[in-house]
Order: C-alpha cells, then sequence, then structure tokens
C-alpha cells in the first residue's frame, strides 16, 4: 500500500531532482520570450509599437490576476507549502504508526505503518483511533482522555493493552497525541501517534520476573540480610532473617520497622555510628545480639556495608547476618568467644581498647550510643580517637594516663572529664594497661558518664547551701525581732507621751517608721527561712490575680504592657493571699527592672493533671495535680552563671541602693512553705519565665462548713462589733513569761496601762512555779524559745493543771516550726513579732473574750 493524499486536493510542489530543474527551466524560457518581446518592440515605430505594447501588459495582467486567484483558492500552491517527496518518505517510513485528523476528525493523512496497525484493507477503510478502538472497553479510557486532550491542544500518552485483530496475540499500544502546530490553521490539527510496544513490555515482564526469582533466592538464603537507611528506618529484610526474629515479612518496608525494633539501643549505637570520609564505601564485622518479636536475644554476626554520598551523609546499609546460635554449642571456642562478645557489648560500661595514640580499634555499643555524636563525625583516615570525646582542656589527662597504661604501668587514677559538644556532660574514664602489648591494643578505657550524677550532686549542694542560709537568716531574724518587738513598744510609749506639737515627736515617727523597715525585712528573712507565719485560706488564683492587676499596672509602668491569661476552671490551692500576692508582685517588679526600654509581662495559669506533670515534670518536683502560674517578661534574660544563685539571700545584680536581694529569696521561701515549687528558665536577650506550681487543693467537708460559718459574723456585722473591737481596755490577771527582760517590761508596762494585773516569768520553770504557789490568773502570755523549759513543755505542764487556761503564744519564729512539737488538740493563740502595744492588747482581748 502506498501513501495516499486523502484529500484529494492538488498542488504545485517544488520538490527536489528533476522536477525542480524543470520548474526553473520553465521561468527562464517564460524570461527570455519576455525579453525578446521588449527587445523587437524597440525595432519597431513608437506609433506602431503602442498596440502591441499594450497587449502585451494587457495579458500580463490578465495572468496575475488569475495566479491571485488560484493561489486564493487553493487550486495554485507555492513550492514549501506542502511536504515535499522526501518528507513524505519520512513519514511512509516510519516505524510507528502516523495518522492526521482535522478538527472535525476525519483522517488527513495515515501512514503505511498505521494502515498495517490498524489492519485497514483500502483507503476507504482507515478510520481515526477513536473508532478504531471503540469496542473495547479496556482502551476506551484511555482513548477518551486521549481525545479530551486533542480538544485542549494538549500532549498526552497513554499505553493500553488491546486484543490482536484477525486472531493475532494481544499487544501492548503506545498511543500519542498532539497539536500539529502552535498557531494558524496547522493548529486545529491533531497528529497520532500508534507504537506496537509489545516487545519492550515483554523484556521488561522478563527482567521482573529475573528480579522475582533473585528476590526469592535471596529471602530463602541460609543466611539474613537487611537494610537500614539513615534515618534508622528498615526498608527490607530478607524471609530468613524475618522467620529468626519472629516477624511477618509483609510487615516489613511499610516504614513501621525501625532498628531499635530488630537491635537493642547498644547494637544500635555501633551500627548508626559507623562513619567514613565522602564518597567512601565501608564494611565492618560486628558481633552483637538482635532482639526477636517477644523480646529474646539472637547472637549474630554482622557485615554491615554503607556507603556514603558527596556530603558524607550514610546511603542504606547492606548487612549480611549469620546466626551464630546455632553453632554456639558445637565448637565450645566459638561458643566462649560468642559469651565474651555478649558480654563486651552488652556491658553496662564504655569500653573501646586503644592504641599509644589514643586511636579506637575496637568498642562496645555504649560507647558508641554515649559519644555518637563526637565519635561519628571524627572520620579521620586514620581512625577515630578516645581523645576526640573529651573535652580539649580535658584531654592532656586522659592522654596521660593512656601513655602510662601503654608502658604497663597500673593503678592509674581515674580521670574526670568534660565531653566534647555544645551540651555541659561529663564522664569518668579508668585506663587499664594490656597485657600482651601490641600495636593496635596498648590500653583498655572503661568510660562511665556522671553527668546527671553531677547534676544531683549539685542540687543537694545548693538544696544544703540555702537550707543552712536559711537556718542562719531565721536564727537572725529570731533574736532580732526581739530587738525590734522592744524599739516598737517603746516608741508607743514615746509617742503616747508626746503630742503631735512637741518637736520631738518626728523623731520618735522617724524611729518608728525604721523599726517598721526593719521588721518587713526581718519578715523576708522569715519568708527565705520558711519560717514566717502563714495564713493559709483556699484561693482562686484567677480572681487573686484580677484583684492585684490595677496595683501591677501601676508598678510595671506604662513601658510595659501586662498580659493577664487566666486558664479555664482553675483548680482552688491553698496558700495565704497577702504572701502569695507579695510573689506576684516582687516578680513583676524584677521584671520590669529587667525591661527599662518597655516591653511585655504576661502572666498565665493553667492546671497541670498528674497524668502531665508525670511527663514533663521539671526534676525534683514529684507528680501530681498542680495549678501552675507563668510569670513571662521579654527583658535582658538571667546570664547562665548566676542563675543558681537568684534565689540566695543578699544576692542581687542591681546597682547599690535599687535593692535588698531578698525579693527572689522571698518568693522561694514562700512558695516552698506553701508546698509548692518554682523553676526559672531564661535566655539573655529573649526574657525570662518563672513558673510556680502550687499543689491543688480538695476542700474537705470539716473545710467547707467552717467556710460557711465564719461568713456569717463577717456578713452580720455591726458597728457595736466594730466599736467593740477597738476599745482594747479589759480587766484580769495575765501571767506573762518572756526570758527578754527589757521586751518583757515593756509589755507588761503595755498591758498594765491598759487595765490588766500582769505576772512576769523569765520562762517556763518560773510560771509553773508561780502556777503551783496559787497564782490565779486567767490567760498566758509566753515566748516560745526559753532557757529551762520552753513555750510547748509549758503549755503541756499548764493542760495538766488548768486543762481550760488560755494562752498566746509570741515568737519571731513561724507558727507551724513549733506547733508540731505542741500536744494533740492543744488550743492556743499566735501573735508574731515584732508588734506593736496595739497588736499586743488586740490579741490579749480578743482570746479572753472567747
Amino acid at each position: 500500500m502506498t501513501t495516499q493524499d486523502l484529500t484529494g486536493k492538488g498542488g504545485l510542489d517544488v520538490f527536489p531532482g528533476g522536477e525542480r530543474r524543470g520548474s526553473i527551466r520553465f521561468v527562464l524560457a517564460i524570461a527570455l520570450a519576455l525579453m525578446a518581446a521588449a527587445t523587437g518592440l524597440l525595432f519597431v515605430g513608437r506609433g506602431e509599437a503602442e498596440p502591441y505594447v499594450l497587449g502585451l501588459l494587457a495579458v500580463l495582467g490578465m495572468v496575475g490576476v488569475f495566479s491571485l486567484l488560484a493561489t486564493a483558492t487553493g487550486i495554485l500552491r507555492f513550492a514549501g507549502g506542502e511536504a515535499s517527496p522526501m518528507y513524505r518518505r519520512v513519514l511512509d517510513d516510519a516505524f510507528d504508526g502516523i495518522v492526521v485528523t482535522d478538527p472535525n476528525g476525519r483522517v488527513v493523512y495515515a501512514n503505511p505503518a498505521y494502515c498495517q496497525l490498524v489492519d485497514a484493507a483500502d483507503l476507504s477503510d482507515v478510520r481515526p483511533v477513536e473508532r478504531v478502538f471503540i469496542g473495547d472497553p479496556d482502551v476506551s479510557e484511555a482513548v477518551y482522555r486521549l481525545l479530551k486532550a486533542a480538544r485542549e491542544g494538549r500532549r498526552l500518552q497513554e499505553e493500553v493493552r488491546v486484543n490482536g485483530f484477525s486472531g493475532e496475540p494481544a499487544r501492548w499500544l503506545q498511543m500519542r497525541v498532539r497539536p500539529l502546530g502552535r498557531s494558524g490553521a496547522d493548529a486545529r490539527h491533531t497528529v497520532w501517534t500508534v507504537a506496537d510496544v509489545s516487545r519492550e513490555r515483554e523484556r521488561q515482564e522478563n527482567v521482573f520476573q529475573e528480579l522475582q526469582h533473585a528476590i526469592d533466592y535471596l529471602d530463602h538464603a541460609p543466611a539474613g540480610f537487611f537494610s537500614v537507611d539513615g534515618t534508622g528506618s528498615v526498608g527490607y529484610v530478607n524471609a530468613t532473617l524475618a522467620e529468626w526474629l519472629d516477624y511477618d515479612l509483609a510487615e516489613v518496608g511499610s516504614g513501621g520497622l525501625q532498628i531499635a525494633d530488630i537491635v537493642p539501643a547498644n547494637g544500635a549505637a555501633l551500627l548508626t555510628a559507623t562513619a567514613s570520609q565522602p564518597g567512601q564505601v565501608k564494611t565492618e564485622v560486628l558481633d552483637l545480639d538482635l532482639k526477636t518479636r517477644s523480646g529474646k536475644t539472637l547472637p549474630v554476626r554482622l557485615y554491615h556495608k554503607v556507603a556514603f554520598g558527596a556530603d558524607g551523609a550514610p546511603g542504606a546499609s547492606r548487612t549480611l547476618v549469620l546466626n551464630r546460635a546455632r553453632t554456639e554449642g558445637a565448637d565450645p571456642q566459638r561458643a566462649a568467644e560468642v559469651r565474651f562478645m555478649r558480654f563486651f557489648i552488652n556491658t553496662p560500661m564504655a569500653i573501646a581498647t586503644v592504641d599509644r595514640a589514643g586511636r579506637i580499634a575496637r568498642n562496645n555499643g555504649l560507647l558508641a550510643g554515649m559519644f555518637q555524636g563526637v565519635v561519628a563525625a571524627d572520620a579521620r583516615p586514620e581512625g577515630r580517637s578516645i581523645l576526640a570525646v573529651v573535652a580539649e582542656r580535658d584531654r592532656p589527662a586522659l592522654e596521660a594516663a593512656i601513655v602510662k597504661a601503654a608502658r604497663g604501668q597500673g593503678d592509674i587514677p581515674p580521670v574526670e572529664a568534660a565531653l566534647a559538644g555544645e551540651q555541659e556532660r561529663w564522664a569518668r574514664f579508668w585506663v587499664t594497661a594490656v597485657e600482651e602489648e601490641g600495636d593496635q591494643e596498648a590500653a583498655i578505657v572503661y568510660a562511665l558518664e556522671t553527668t546527671e550524677q553531677r547534676a544531683l550532686q549539685k542540687q543537694v549542694d545548693q538544696a544544703q547551701k540555702m537550707d543552712s542560709v536559711g537556718k542562719l537568716a531565721g536564727g537572725i531574724a529570731h533574736d532580732f525581732n526581739n530587738v525590734l518587738s522592744a524599739v516598737m513598744m517603746a516608741t508607743d510609749f514615746l509617742l503616747n507621751a508626746h503630742k503631735p506639737t512637741d518637736p520631738s515627736f518626728q523623731d520618735i515617727m522617724q524611729i518608728k517608721q525604721n523599726a517598721n523597715r526593719a521588721a518587713a525585712l526581718v519578715r523576708q528573712l522569715l519568708a527565705f527561712s520558711r519560717r514566717q507565719t502563714l495564713r493559709p485560706q483556699v484561693l482562686d488564683l484567677g480572681e487573686a490575680l484580677s484583684d492585684i492587676s490595677m496595683l501591677l499596672r501601676r508598678l510595671i509602668g506604662e513601658k510595659v504592657a501586662l498580659d493577664v491569661r487566666h486558664g479555664r476552671d482553675l483548680w482552688p490551692v491553698k496558700a495565704d493571699l497577702s504572701q502569695f500576692e507579695q510573689v506576684i508582685v516582687n516578680l513583676a517588679v524584677n521584671a520590669r527592672d529587667a525591661m527599662p526600654d518597655g516591653g511585655r509581662l504576661t502572666l498565665r495559669t493553667t492546671n497541670v493533671p498528674e497524668i502531665e506533670s508525670r511527663a514533663s515534670a521539671p526534676k525534683g518536683m514529684p507528680p501530681g495535680d498542680y495549678v501552675l502560674i507563668e510569670v513571662t517578661d521579654t527583658g535582658s534574660g538571667i546570664p547562665p552563671e548566676i542563675i543558681d544563685r537568684i534565689f540566695e539571700p543578699f544576692f542581687s545584680t542591681k546597682e547599690v541602693g535599687k535593692g535588698t536581694g531578698l525579693g527572689l529569696s522571698t518568693v522561694y521561701g514562700i512558695i516552698k512553705q506553701t508546698g509548692g515549687y518554682v523553676f526559672v528558665d531564661s535566655e539573655i536577650g529573649s526574657g525570662t519565665t518563672f513558673r510556680i506550681y502550687l499543689p491543688r487543693h480538695v476542700p474537705t467537708p470539716e473545710e467547707t462548713e467552717a467556710a460557711a460559718a465564719l461568713l456569717a459574723p463577717v456578713q452580720a456585722g455591726s458597728g457595736e462589733a466594730r466599736t467593740a473591737a477597738a476599745d482594747h481596755t479589759g480587766q484580769g490577771t495575765i501571767l506573762l513569761v518572756e526570758d527578754e527582760e527589757g521586751l518583757r517590761g515593756l509589755n507588761a508596762r503595755g498591758l498594765a496601762s491598759r487595765g490588766y494585773t500582769v505576772c512576769e516569768a523569765g520562762n517556763g520553770a518560773e510560771a509553773i512555779e508561780l502556777i503551783d504557789a496559787g497564782q490565779k490568773v486567767d490567760l498566758v502570755v509566753s515566748d516560745v524559745v526559753m532557757p529551762e523549759m520552753d513555750g510547748p513543755t509549758l503549755l503541756k505542764e499548764l493542760r495538766k493543771r488548768h486543762p481550760d487556761l488560755k494562752i498566746i503564744f509570741v515568737s519571731g519564729y513561724a507558727e507551724e516550726a513549733f506547733a508540731k512539737n505542741l500536744p494533740e488538740g492543744g488550743q492556743f493563740s499566735f501573735l508574731a513579732k515584732p508588734f506593736t502595744l496595739k497588736q499586743l492588747v488586740a490579741a490579749v482581748k480578743e482570746t479572753m473574750a472567747s
């Protein structure tokens, strides 16, 4: 069958060869004839030549007009308008079937390969692609997509399987469609290409079958194989290894199996610690244990091969696995070797054998796991060095120990050294000599990481330091309170004796104000030492923070924005409201000072359930239900070198006169005494966050009833009650027990001035002697810490003699500090030192009236 022009249109073609030369001769002949006619006219007279010239011009004009009309209608075509016979032969001889269709889907051109492919018998039997395969449902969808692409002017390719014509076997056809041109009339035509790719598909299937056979051989080989990538994901495990490890082969390769699932932690570190130069391929022989699905161990020998890319990143490994458990009982020497290697790999101490220069010959998994980020990065051609895991400043000490061991010296002291890396880590190294000295193994190095031990020791030392300072501060505060009590009592007497118009009245007021400032300083010391008196009550922290938000806004100033974010349904806590407010105020003042140019102070509250506290609780805080208060600023931050000292009393980074150094120590003491915990995170230039955890309080039925009973008198209070509270005079006999003679005298004088009869005793023993001598008393006001007999002992003795006798304890220590030493159910009142005369007589009258 020859190439057919199915449109039936003629045209003028300029072909190469003889036809092209014939066309040129015709054109030249016409040109020569015109020139001859023009020359002949020159010999004719002008008058006679004029008709001939007009006739010649008319003929040429008619030829030109008809040529234009013939070109416009397509009757006449210029050379190059259609494909020349050479291009036609290229299309006719093409191996793939080619057919061109117009916008209506009619076939414009079809080459012999297409006619043969679709089994077209004659010209009328040549059909477009969609009509050829219209009866095959497997091909219809692909043809539909091709037709849609043709209408949209897109290129598309599909591969389909079609049933053979005239009983031929099924074939694979590759169909492609593209527009004939990008613009003009050709853009409306579509070129279809149909190629028979059955042989290529057959070759692909043969390769796939061969690959399947190879995988089958590999799966059932008498050795195990696996591959793991750089992220630790196991990409391939053969059937033999899957059977050893009791895994379903279908589960492997789905992305759910990690190297840690089949290799214990120490062994996995050995595999991932392999390091080499970029572009190299490295093979290591490793003896370790694999882990089965049930958790049992399987001793194996691995031939672990890893190729490294140009950037030094490891590629997927090719690892051969030999089962050593099957040969362990057959050969005693092999069994001993297996036991030794299992001991070496799985020992809970990092071990490595090194040469004289410290280069590692062999190491166990724990060493690779502990120092993976350092040892793996030390991929020098001469080998990895144990010295690389140590910080540069401590390397000489470890290097000297290795040299001693290489010389055969024993009893080498252990080396405490910092580890290399960004994080602060420590380890202790023991170096021993090898009995038979060799070139590759001159010493054995044992290493044990001590980072957590050092951190714990540091915490213990810090806690002991804080406790010692707290005891000292509490002792000073107690003694100082006695002095302040005497000063404040004396100033009260002086103020009562002087009128405001007296010249010395202002001096006395100045003394009292300074005494009050000193008392506030002592309260801060007591707060740090956790020996202050707290009056805990059930609090809603959301309401408490809202109540002091206006005070905080005035404290931090206009440059600092305050953002308070309350958690939903906050649990109640039990704390002293005034002390909690002092905690927030102290933190807010520190945050303000850290933001001199302005910033943001954020207070956030939220509940922390026990499950969450178990997962993310800071070290040292037991799990439980807590309410978290976060105080975050955007200030300058706290330097790392001083962050461990910020809670110490009198430690301050502020200028002299701008702080006492007791703000954060007070916060620490109040939170600790409340039963909570406080932690700090800070970053230079980014700000600081204080996290306060207060334990959740679950009210008991008794507490609920007591709270309701306390509200009734307050709501029913009247003007008479307030007037009575303001009257501090009274009658009765008071036994005043105080070892400080001066303070005792001032207190006795103040009580006597309010109408009371006062008996004095220097300690508890003297008080008991007075009671036994028959002295009748209505109330006992006693210090807690006294020589011979202290306050708790005095209370026990008084209860034996007079069970209903009322008593008030006064002390510079917290009430809780001595309440545990009192008899169970012992009733008493408490007044914290230092106190004024007004506070003393008010406490006496309230206790006697109760």
